[in-house]
Protein backbone atom coordinates (compact mmCIF):
# COMPACT_ATOMS: atom_id res chain seq x y z
CA UNK A 1 0.00 0.00 0.00
CA UNK A 2 1.40 3.38 -1.01
CA UNK A 3 2.04 5.72 1.93
CA UNK A 4 0.37 9.12 1.51
CA UNK A 5 1.54 12.02 3.61
CA UNK A 6 -0.89 14.63 4.94
CA UNK A 7 -1.35 17.78 2.88
CA UNK A 8 0.85 20.76 3.69
CA UNK A 9 -1.17 23.95 3.55
CA UNK A 10 -0.81 27.64 4.06
CA UNK A 11 -4.53 28.29 4.27
CA UNK A 12 -7.17 29.54 6.61
CA UNK A 13 -8.52 27.62 9.59
CA UNK A 14 -11.59 26.21 7.82
CA UNK A 15 -9.64 25.08 4.77
CA UNK A 16 -6.96 23.47 6.90
CA UNK A 17 -9.48 21.63 9.08
CA UNK A 18 -11.38 20.37 6.05
CA UNK A 19 -8.22 19.29 4.20
CA UNK A 20 -6.90 17.35 7.19
CA UNK A 21 -10.30 15.77 7.83
CA UNK A 22 -10.50 14.71 4.18
CA UNK A 23 -7.00 13.25 4.37
CA UNK A 24 -8.02 11.14 7.39
CA UNK A 25 -11.26 10.06 5.70
CA UNK A 26 -9.25 8.96 2.68
CA UNK A 27 -6.76 7.13 4.89
CA UNK A 28 -9.55 5.15 6.52
CA UNK A 29 -11.13 4.26 3.17
CA UNK A 30 -7.76 3.28 1.63
CA UNK A 31 -7.39 0.68 4.40
CA UNK A 32 -10.42 -1.14 2.98
CA UNK A 33 -9.23 -1.31 -0.63
CA UNK A 34 -8.75 -4.91 -1.72
CA UNK A 35 -10.05 -6.37 1.56
CA UNK A 36 -12.60 -9.16 1.13
CA UNK A 37 -15.91 -8.62 2.94
CA UNK A 38 -15.27 -11.60 5.24
CA UNK A 39 -11.89 -10.19 6.30
CA UNK A 40 -13.38 -6.71 6.83
CA UNK A 41 -15.95 -8.07 9.28
CA UNK A 42 -13.54 -10.40 11.11
CA UNK A 43 -12.45 -9.38 14.59
CA UNK A 44 -8.73 -9.41 15.24
CA UNK A 45 -8.75 -7.57 18.59
CA UNK A 46 -10.49 -8.14 21.89
CA UNK A 47 -12.73 -5.08 21.51
CA UNK A 48 -14.39 -6.62 18.45
CA UNK A 49 -13.53 -3.64 16.24
CA UNK A 50 -13.56 -4.45 12.52
CA UNK A 51 -12.68 -2.53 9.37
CA UNK A 52 -16.31 -2.64 8.30
CA UNK A 53 -17.52 -1.26 11.63
CA UNK A 54 -14.99 1.59 11.53
CA UNK A 55 -16.30 2.82 8.17
CA UNK A 56 -19.94 2.48 9.23
CA UNK A 57 -19.20 4.20 12.54
CA UNK A 58 -17.64 7.24 10.88
CA UNK A 59 -20.62 7.67 8.56
CA UNK A 60 -22.77 7.60 11.69
CA UNK A 61 -20.55 10.09 13.53
CA UNK A 62 -20.54 12.63 10.69
CA UNK A 63 -24.29 12.35 10.18
CA UNK A 64 -24.97 12.75 13.87
CA UNK A 65 -22.61 15.66 14.51
CA UNK A 66 -22.93 17.73 11.34
CA UNK A 67 -26.29 16.94 9.82
CA UNK A 68 -28.39 16.45 12.93
CA UNK A 69 -26.69 18.23 15.85
CA UNK A 70 -25.14 21.13 13.98
CA UNK A 71 -27.47 21.68 11.02
CA UNK A 72 -30.60 20.46 12.78
CA UNK A 73 -31.61 18.29 9.82
CA UNK A 74 -34.19 15.59 10.40
CA UNK A 75 -32.10 12.83 8.81
CA UNK A 76 -31.86 9.15 9.47
CA UNK A 77 -28.59 8.46 11.26
CA UNK A 78 -26.82 5.46 9.70
CA UNK A 79 -26.60 2.40 11.92
CA UNK A 80 -23.08 1.17 12.65
CA UNK A 81 -24.16 -2.35 13.55
CA UNK A 82 -22.65 -4.96 11.23
CA UNK A 83 -25.43 -6.83 9.45
CA UNK A 84 -25.07 -10.06 7.43
CA UNK A 85 -25.64 -8.31 4.10
CA UNK A 86 -23.20 -5.41 4.73
CA UNK A 87 -20.32 -5.03 2.30
CA UNK A 88 -17.19 -2.92 2.33
CA UNK A 89 -18.27 -1.26 -0.93
CA UNK A 90 -21.70 -0.41 0.47
CA UNK A 91 -20.27 0.99 3.72
CA UNK A 92 -17.73 3.10 1.83
CA UNK A 93 -20.46 4.42 -0.49
CA UNK A 94 -22.57 5.51 2.50
CA UNK A 95 -19.53 7.10 4.18
CA UNK A 96 -18.51 9.01 1.02
CA UNK A 97 -22.08 10.19 0.45
CA UNK A 98 -22.27 11.29 4.08
CA UNK A 99 -19.04 13.28 3.97
CA UNK A 100 -20.16 15.02 0.77
CA UNK A 101 -23.37 16.07 2.50
CA UNK A 102 -21.54 17.21 5.62
CA UNK A 103 -19.00 19.15 3.54
CA UNK A 104 -21.88 20.99 1.86
CA UNK A 105 -23.22 22.03 5.27
CA UNK A 106 -19.79 23.22 6.37
CA UNK A 107 -19.24 25.17 3.14
CA UNK A 108 -22.63 26.89 3.51
CA UNK A 109 -21.95 27.95 7.10
CA UNK A 110 -20.60 31.51 7.29
CA UNK A 111 -18.66 31.11 10.54
CA UNK A 112 -17.01 28.31 12.48
CA UNK A 113 -18.36 30.06 15.57
CA UNK A 114 -21.95 29.02 14.79
CA UNK A 115 -23.34 26.77 17.52
CA UNK A 116 -24.91 23.35 17.15
CA UNK A 117 -28.67 23.45 17.15
CA UNK A 118 -29.10 20.36 19.32
CA UNK A 119 -26.61 18.69 21.64
CA UNK A 120 -29.19 17.58 24.18
CA UNK A 121 -28.13 18.16 27.78
CA UNK A 122 -24.47 18.63 26.83
CA UNK A 123 -22.65 21.97 26.84
CA UNK A 124 -23.07 23.92 23.60
CA UNK A 125 -20.33 23.57 20.99
CA UNK A 126 -19.60 25.41 17.77
CA UNK A 127 -18.79 24.14 14.29
CA UNK A 128 -15.07 24.58 14.94
CA UNK A 129 -15.27 22.14 17.87
CA UNK A 130 -17.34 19.68 15.82
CA UNK A 131 -14.84 19.69 12.95
CA UNK A 132 -11.92 19.24 15.35
CA UNK A 133 -13.78 16.43 17.10
CA UNK A 134 -14.45 14.67 13.79
CA UNK A 135 -10.82 15.16 12.78
CA UNK A 136 -9.54 13.51 15.97
CA UNK A 137 -12.17 10.77 15.84
CA UNK A 138 -11.44 9.97 12.19
CA UNK A 139 -7.66 10.01 12.77
CA UNK A 140 -8.05 7.74 15.79
CA UNK A 141 -10.10 5.24 13.82
CA UNK A 142 -7.84 5.46 10.77
CA UNK A 143 -5.05 4.38 13.14
CA UNK A 144 -7.17 1.47 14.28
CA UNK A 145 -7.73 0.58 10.62
CA UNK A 146 -3.94 0.65 10.08
CA UNK A 147 -3.49 -2.01 12.72
CA UNK A 148 -6.42 -4.13 11.55
CA UNK A 149 -5.24 -4.07 7.94
CA UNK A 150 -1.77 -5.14 9.00
CA UNK A 151 -3.30 -8.02 10.98
CA UNK A 152 -5.44 -9.02 7.99
CA UNK A 153 -2.77 -9.18 5.29
CA UNK A 154 0.36 -7.36 6.40
CA UNK A 155 -0.38 -4.23 4.35
CA UNK A 156 0.87 -0.97 5.88
CA UNK A 157 0.81 2.69 4.85
CA UNK A 158 -1.44 5.70 5.24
Amino acid sequence: MHDQKPPRLDGDERGTLQALLQYQRGSLVRKTVGVHNDAARRTHVGSGTTLLWLVKHMARAESLWILRRFAGQDVEIPDDTINPDDTVEGAVDVYEDTWQRTDEVVAATPSLDELCRDVGDEAPVNLRWVLMHLLEETARHAGHADILRELIDGQTGR
